[in-house]
C-alpha cells in the first residue's frame, strides 16, 4: 500500500487545531526568527513559550542540529512534529527533553499523536528569550512593574534591567500576555509612536 506523503503545507493547519483542542488558549506565531533559525512555529500559551520544528516526510535532517541549538536558547518547551518516514529515528536527532508528534496521513484526514511530552528545557537563557519582544512591549512591562522608562537607553539595557528587577515567574505570564495582544498589522504605527514619545 503506497503511504501518502505529507508535506509542510499539509500539516500546518491541522497541526494548529490540533495544538488549540490539546492545550487550549494558546497563540501561533509563524516563522520566528530564532538566533541563526527560523522557527517553523512559536506557541504561546499563558505561562510557556513552546518552539516547534516541523519536518515532514520530504524533509531532512540536514540543519536539524543548528536548529535544537537554536530553539533551546529561546523556548521554555520544544516539539518535533515529523512524518511517519521520521518517526521511528527522530528520538536519536533531538534531546530527551523535546517532544515529538507524529503526523500520518488517516483516510484523507491528518492525524497527530504525541509520541514523547516535552520536558521543561533546562538550556533556555532569559536573555535571549526576552529578546523575542518589540521594544514597545518591553516598555509596557517597564510600566506594568512601575520600573523607569530608560527612553534613552537601548533594548538590551532594558532588557536586562527588566531580568534584575521582575520575578520570572511573574514576567514569563507578562511577556506571554504581550505576544497574546501582538498585532502585527499595526506594528509599524506602534513602533512609530513608541519612538515618538521617546523623543520628547
Amino acid at each position: 500500500m503506497n503511504r501518502t506523503i505529507l508535506y509542510d503545507k499539509n500539516i500546518r493547519e491541522p497541526l494548529f487545531d490540533f495544538l488549540e483542542e490539546y492545550y487550549g488558549k494558546i497563540r501561533i506565531i509563524e516563522e520566528k526568527q530564532t538566533g541563526k533559525s527560523r522557527a517553523d512555529v512559536v506557541m504561546v500559551t499563558e505561562t510557556a513559550l513552546y518552539g516547534i520544528e516541523i519536518k515532514s516526510d520530504a524533509d531532512t535532517y540536514t540543519r536539524l542540529k543548528r536548529q535544537v541549538k537554536d530553539y533551546n536558547l529561546y523556548y521554555d518547551y520544544n516539539y518535533v512534529v515529523v512524518g511517519t518516514s521520521h518517526a521511528q529515528h527522530i528520538g536519536e536527532h533531538v534531546p530527551k527533553f523535546w517532544g515529538i508528534i507524529t503526523v500520518e496521513d488517516a483516510v484523507g484526514e491528518v492525524d497527530f499523536y504525541v509520541l514523547r511530552q516535552p520536558e521543561k528545557n533546562p538550556k533556555c537563557k532569559w536573555q535571549r528569550k526576552i529578546s523575542l519582544l518589540w521594544r514597545p512591549e518591553l516598555a509596557h512591562i517597564q510600566e506594568l512593574n512601575g520600573m523607569p522608562g530608560y527612553k534613552n537607553k537601548s533594548k538590551k539595557f532594558v532588557a536586562d534591567t527588566i531580568l534584575e528587577r521582575v520575578p520570572e515567574e511573574i514576567l514569563s505570564r507578562q511577556m506571554n500576555e504581550e505576544l497574546f495582544q501582538r498585532d502585527y498589522t499595526e506594528i509599524e504605527a506602534v513602533i512609530k509612536n513608541y519612538r515618538k514619545g521617546r523623543k520628547r
